[in-house]
């Protein structure tokens, strides 16, 4: 008989870690929100603080899955679902936070998350086929950088604001670029959204 939150009684205990994945990148992306509205530099850094917190849950989530032999089909789409709340868009969101609110920025800005998203939906659909005839069924690289790297861009944000070099101050200054502005330092993300999409570049994976 059917009860109410079977499906939460069926998560293993790494499926808990992955949800704290994603409670950190929900953490960062509030926490942005509120930077926006008072322009507190505490509650930025404290949002980019969440981006390593969210990591640290991501490996450990893994650890307990393949330490209790606990891997399953749900799990894999909570990670993936997870890091694109924590290394996709709460990465965004602090960048358009920190002053990257032009036009092309914007577009940037999408192009980023749309990469990140695209790159765990093509390994979701993929790993099987990459750990056919690998020891232990274990996929061994990556194709393409995975999506928590995003993690250094979060950390150059946090330098940024430790230096005053937020809002008007920004890295590389504005540029007018047609009918929007396109503020240099967001190239970074449009790097980071290709490399994740990459089919050449294979990454070995710990």
């Amino acid at each position: 008989m059917k009860r109410h939150f079977s499906m939460i009684r069926d998560f293993h205990v790494a499926d808990f870690f992955t949800l704290g994945n994603a409670a950190c990148g929900m953490a960062g992306v509030m926490l942005a929100m509120l930077f926006m509205a008072d322009a507190s530099p505490s509650h930025f850094l404290a949002a980019a603080a969440f981006a390593p917190a969210a990591f640290i849950f991501d490996v450990l989530d893994g650890k307990i899955a393949r330490a209790r032999n606990e891997h399953s089909t749900l799990g894999r789409e909570l990670d993936s679902l997870a890091d694109v709340i924590s290394f996709g868009v709460a990465p965004a969101s602090l960048a358009f936070a920190a002053g990257m609110r032009g036009g092309w920025d914007a577009v940037v800005l999408a192009y980023f998350v749309c990469c990140g998203v695209s790159r765990l939906a093509r390994f979701n659909v993929t790993a099987e086929t990459l750990a056919e005839g690998n020891e232990g069924g274990k996929v061994k690289y990556f194709e393409g950088t995975p999506i928590p790297t995003s993690v250094a861009l979060t950390g150059v944000l946090a330098f940024a604001c430790w230096q005053g070099r937020i809002g008007e101050s920004l890295y590389g200054g504005a540029w007018a670029l047609g009918p929007w502005t396109l503020h240099p330092l967001v190239l970074l993300f449009a790097l980071s959204g290709s490399l994740m999409i990459s089919k050449t570049l294979r990454i070995p994976k710990w």
